[in-house]
């Protein structure tokens, strides 16, 4: 299927991409399963579906809550089915996490020796980022690294059109036209199929993208087992779906269809490196996959799910007040209720009262230690989602909100590093590409970037004013100040 390739064993790709399916897609799958909880169509028997739903995280209750195994009725009609009740603890976590990581946009700038040349790049990398999604796109690469535990970035270049401006002077307001020529695009790692160098894990051989798309195409197909009617079979139709597969070497880019080559690419730009750059959310030693932030925490959403149903089948249960009648005739027939009045010949006759919800320190307790856990694990305290607690003390300064965050902005600054170094990498093979295609003339010393991070705990306004006042008497140039303060040079009254 994929005869031809340079640099790569086609036979060993294909092998490549039926492991990456079997195994490794699986348990992605189930990361994304605990992060998003979805719902899922429930089956009864093994085969039929009921018409009902269920959530993800349903799978890892135990089966007298699930109602597998045996234990207890399928059906929800079934008075003997517990209830089940799912607090997706994860999802809200790795938004924060996100949010701390890119809540605010990240500047990219050039370290290029000629200031002219530094500003420049700068104009160009700020448009590639920000035609290529922005602050959506670093995002949407945090949502899957935090998830996943990696991901990846391609870079596309359309050479053909670069190569006909080569040669023209490129100024700060030819950035636009250059980026629209460059894409920097995220992969999910459930389509991206890394094939590493054998003497280096670090060094990618060749990167296959694979993936199925729906085309705007009909085609007729056998329905059965859907549209069977009496043992007849009828011909539906559906949308009509491609497998695509796409390799890309340091040395070029081929893309198939349902196992068709299509298109055909040369990538003369790369330098001799596949352009893909790889992003570990937090670094793992001699492993190409990362640390997940869904992984460590899946044992304990499962247990919280488990407690969280345990004690709503309790309440259920002891929340109601009951009554046990002796010798009254017609007692089940009238409401228990205000001025119901019962009256009988019998004086044997009885109401006993039992029920009612009574408190269980020992279950409260295991519930608020296991959210304690989740805490620690995940580094995420309530407080960084918004959720205020009369514990936290008095918080009377920032540098008091920073001491009682330290864990989630310790994590912060580590992921910092590895999502840095893949924005740098990145930038880095667009400005390779600009000067080997001869739009522009980058020395390799001249690709460095530098990011400048937001911080992600809101600011005093009079503590940035007199730090920006204390920078500009040390010389820091005036533009500069006022663009961390979030003036541009076109806002009225700045000069």
């Amino acid at each position: 299927m994929f005869d031809g390739l340079e640099g790569i064993d086609g036979s060993v790709l294909e092998v490549a991409i039926r492991e990456h399916e079997a195994s490794r897609v699986p348990r992605l799958k189930r990361l994304w399963s605990y992060y998003r909880n979805p719902e899922e169509g429930a089956r009864v028997g093994g085969s039929g579906w009921d018409g009902r739903f269920r959530l993800a995280q349903e799978r890892g209750l135990p089966p007298r809550l699930t109602g597998t195994g045996g234990q207890i009725g399928l059906d929800d009609r079934d008075r003997t089915r517990r209830e089940v009740v799912i607090e997706n603890d994860i999802g809200w976590r790795i938004h924060t996490m996100v949010d701390f990581m890119f809540g605010r946009p990240v500047q990219v700038l050039s370290t290029a020796r000629d200031e002219k040349l530094r500003t420049v790049l700068g104009r160009v990398l700020d448009a590639v980022w920000e035609r290529s999604g922005g602050i959506s796109l670093l995002q949407d690469m945090a949502l899957l690294g935090h998830v996943y535990g990696y991901v990846d970035l391609v870079v596309r270049v359309d050479a053909r059109a670069l190569t006909a401006r080569a040669g023209r002077a490129v100024g700060e307001d030819d950035a636009g036209e250059l980026a629209d020529h460059v894409r920097i695009e995220v992969i999910e790692p459930t389509r991206g199929v890394p094939i590493l160098d054998p003497s280096d894990y670090r060094t990618l051989s060749a990167y296959a993208v694979r993936f199925e798309r729906e085309l705007n195409e009909v085609e007729r197909v056998s329905a059965r087992g859907i549209f069977a009617r009496r043992g007849t079979r009828r011909i539906g139709r559906r949308r009509r779906r491609s497998g695509r597969t796409e390799v890309v070497t340091p040395f070029d880019r081929r893309v198939y269809d349902d196992g068709e080559l299509v298109e055909t690419e040369a990538l003369s730009w790369t330098g001799g490196v596949t352009p893909v750059v790889h992003v570990q959310n937090l670094s793992q030693p001699f492993r190409y996959e990362g640390l997940s932030e869904v992984e460590p925490l899946i044992a304990l959403q499962d247990e919280l799910n488990t407690r969280l149903s345990d004690r709503a089948n309790r309440v259920t249960l002891q929340s109601f007040k009951m009554y046990l009648a002796k010798g009254l005739d017609g007692f089940d027939r009238l409401p228990v209720g205000p001025g119901v009045v019962w009256s009988t010949d019998n004086p044997d006759a009885s109401i006993s009262e039992f029920g009612g919800d009574g408190s269980s320190p020992s279950e409260d307790a295991h519930i608020e230690e296991v959210r304690e856990a989740f805490d620690k694990v995940s580094a995420v305290p309530p407080l960084a989602g918004g959720v205020v607690r009369a514990k936290i003390g008095n918080l009377s300064s920032a540098n008091a909100l920073k001491i009682t965050l330290m864990a989630i902005l310790s994590k912060t600054s580590r992921k910092r590093v590895t999502y840095g170094r893949g924005i740098g990498e990145a930038s880095g093979l667009v400005l390779g590409a600009l000067d080997a295609l001869g739009v522009m003339e980058i020395a390799p010393g001249d690709r460095g970037v530098r990011l400048e991070w937001a911080d992600p705990l809101p600011e005093d306004l009079r503590e940035q004013t007199q730090a920006a006042k204390t920078k500009v008497e040390l010389g820091v140039p005036r533009e500069r100040v006022l663009s961390e303060l979030g003036y541009a040079p076109t806002d009225a009254g700045v000069s």
